[in-house]
């Protein structure tokens, strides 16, 4: 017998009493089955089957009765197992002490029986009520599912063999008929109950299921003799009855435990599988042994339960799958996209190349929002995040997807097709933007024209980095890479200084004509005045050699656009600056260097910076020549358009310079 809990005993005096309960249950019930082995040797019949066998159940109800007196929470359950038991004890007394043991059939006696079956029933019901929170839909059907195919189990096994032996009146019959419904009743449920709580019951529900099971198996037993005539009082078949009330008794007496089920934490299948094949089996067992109609109707509704609940599993898959899929490319803070999904929208987008829609991709980083959290704290900071990720989603809702890459990094993918892009970018700022008492929250960003700049995820994301990083450093006010390495230039070779600022004002000019954006225009710019910048690297005896070079020192030269791209890609965000700068002496006809790209493979920025630089030079005094005139400089550009150059890009400069010197002559600034 399962000891009974203590935490239920508050003070010495109870525990001593249900340890006293205890020993008198284990021990009496040892001893009414040591009597039903060895009554031949014993004796004392009477004794026992009368007096000793009504003691133990008086006992157990006894226990079950002061525990609904005593209980402070589910009381009302426990009050209809003590209806039950005591329904149960007066069918006892009745049959024994007042038929004296020949009672006729049916009887009084079965009346206060067949009572234990509804009250025993409502308990366990308003237990469940109690004891098992957060059920869903699903759960409940499955509990169902797994009563309606004990049901079956109980119909074709125990009802089976009653209904086949049972004959007489009609009140016979249905007498006879109730025990093993009830008993199906009550186990259909038990095993409902089990299902809810994933087959693992706590001990009350464990004992509870004990306890009718060995009901239902003695009931069965001793209906089946009856109907046959070979049913003998006193013995071990008896022992059954006592030992149901007493482990009933026991279990009202444990622990209270409340299960919280969640189905993540379910076998999905395993009950569907169980009861399937316990439907199916009758079904096939009908075929070749017919049993009766109710066992058949239950094996069918298990069938069809099942069936259910496949669609029930396969529309329950299909949302956790959507709800992972979710989660898997939402931020788990703000609620918009995450990394993933923008790379998975942006290959989406790039898909088509140059078919598709002209885009927009821009990456954010959040100025001042490091001082915000350390100054208000991280929950602070994690509430201006959202405030500022539902800004920009709201902005940008009409056009595309707002994403937050990670700490203070957002990210937009837009269709800008019919949108002013600067008008666009401007909102998009303001909704990143947020001012207060003593914080002052703003955003700095990096925008790609798609595809036109970039037909890849990654070099879109890229190139979009390192505008974000210019454009930082450029909000920062501090001097930048460029500055500190122009002068390392100028203090090297003063005369590059007028040669660099004039390569950038034409450069500039050229790449505007061009209809550059602000981002290409702004690379183009630093590549411009950093062309010269691997010259740093190259000897003075080569740099200012007044002759022509010898092969040798040529090939020297020739590295410097190499080393100029080393040095500006060491700088974050300066990859596609070191890109142009590398390839600013390639040539159109592909017998450029260093690596001999042809037409338009060599990027715009940089055959714009060759021709001016080519124009600059020709113009400018060297050690080893002397300037020539503007007209004949444009002239040999002109000459070389096609070759050496990009004829496009010459005509656009030599454009550029006549307007300039009819300006200058003019004397217009």
């Amino acid at each position: 017998m399962a000891a009974v809990s203590p935490s239920l005993l508050g003070s010495p005096r109870l525990r001593l009493l249900a340890r006293v309960w205890q020993v008198a249950a284990v021990g009496g019930l040892a001893a009414f089955a040591g009597h039903a082995l060895l009554r031949h040797r014993i004796g004392l019949d009477h004794f026992f089957n009368y007096y000793w066998y009504n003691g133990l159940t008086l006992l157990a109800a006894a226990a079950v009765v002061a525990r609904a007196v005593t209980a402070r929470t589910e009381r009302v359950a426990w009050a209809a197992f003590a209806v039950g038991m005591g329904a149960w004890s007066a069918g006892e007394l009745v049959y024994d002490f007042w038929y004296a043991g020949n009672p006729p059939y049916p009887s009084i006696a079965d009346v206060f029986y067949l009572g234990f079956y509804p009250a025993a029933y409502v308990g366990m019901v308003l237990l469940v009520k109690h004891r098992i929170s957060q059920i869903g839909s699903v759960v409940w059907f499955d509990g169902a599912m797994a009563s309606i195919a004990a049901a079956a189990v109980g119909a074709a096994l125990l009802f089976e063999v009653v209904l086949r032996d049972t004959d007489g009146s009609t009140s016979v019959i249905v007498t006879n008929l109730a025990y093993p419904l009830g008993d199906m009743l009550l186990l259909s449920a038990v095993a409902g109950v089990f299902a809810l709580t994933s087959w693992k019951p706590d001990r009350t529900w464990a004992l509870i299921g004990a306890a009718l099971l060995s009901t239902a198996v003695g009931d069965g037993i001793f209906l089946f003799q009856s109907a046959a005539g070979t049913y003998v009082e006193g013995t071990i078949l008896d022992a059954l009855w006592p030992a149901s009330v007493l482990l009933l008794a026991a279990a009202v007496w444990q622990r209270p435990k409340r299960s919280e089920v969640a189905l993540a934490d379910r076998p999905l299948l395993a009950t569907s599988l169980v009861c399937g094949a316990i439907g199916l089996a009758i079904l096939v067992y009908d075929h070749f042994h017919r049993v009766n109609v109710l066992a058949v109707s239950l094996a069918g509704a298990t069938m069809v339960a099942v069936s259910f609940r496949l669609v029930l599993t396969f529309r329950e898959n299909a949302r956790v799958v959507g709800l992972l899929r979710t989660h898997a490319v939402t931020d788990a803070l703000t609620g918009v996209g995450n990394r993933r999904l923008l790379v998975d929208d942006l290959a989406r987008m790039l898909a088509d190349g140059e078919s598709s829609r002209p885009g927009l991709l821009v990456t954010f980083d959040l100025d001042g929002f490091k001082l915000y959290n350390d100054t208000f704290g991280h929950p602070a900071g994690d509430a201006l995040l959202i405030r500022l990720a539902n800004s920009l989603a709201g902005v940008v809702a009409p056009y595309g997807t707002s994403y937050r890459l990670g700490g203070d990094e957002f990210c937009v993918l837009a269709d800008v097709s019919g949108v002013q892009v600067e008008a666009f970018l401007d909102a998009t700022v303001a909704a990143l933007s947020e001012s207060g008492v003593g914080f002052d929250v703003t955003t700095s960003y990096g925008a790609v024209e798609l595809p036109r700049e970039a037909t890849g995820p990654t070099e879109a994301l890229r190139l979009a980095d390192q505008r974000l990083y210019t454009h930082k450093r450029e909000r920062s006010g501090r001097a930048g890479p460029d500055e500190m390495l122009l002068q390392a230039l100028f203090e090297r070779a003063p005369s590059l200084r007028d040669h660099v600022g004039e390569v950038l004002t034409t450069a500039r000019i050229v790449g505007e004509s061009f209809g550059l954006g602000a981002a290409e225009l702004e690379e183009l710019r630093l590549a411009a005045r950093l062309h010269d910048v691997g010259k740093l690297a190259v000897p003075d005896d080569v740099l200012k050699k007044p002759g022509p070079l010898d092969p040798d020192e040529w090939a020297f030269i020739q590295e410097h656009t190499l080393i100029g791209e080393r040095i500006l890609v060491a700088a974050p965000g300066w990859h596609g600056v070191g890109t142009i700068v590398r390839a600013t002496h390639e040539r159109w006809d592909g017998k450029g260097y260093p690596d001999g790209l042809a037409g338009t493979d060599i990027p715009l920025a940089a055959r714009i910076i060759a021709v001016c630089d080519a124009y600059s030079a020709m113009t400018s005094h060297r050690s080893y020549r002397l300037p020539i005139a503007d007209e004949r400089a444009l002239e040999e550009l002109r000459a070389c358009a096609g070759t050496q150059f990009d004829p496009d890009v010459v005509v656009a400069f030599c454009e550029v310079v006549e307007e300039m010197n009819h300006r200058r002559r003019r004397g217009v600034a």
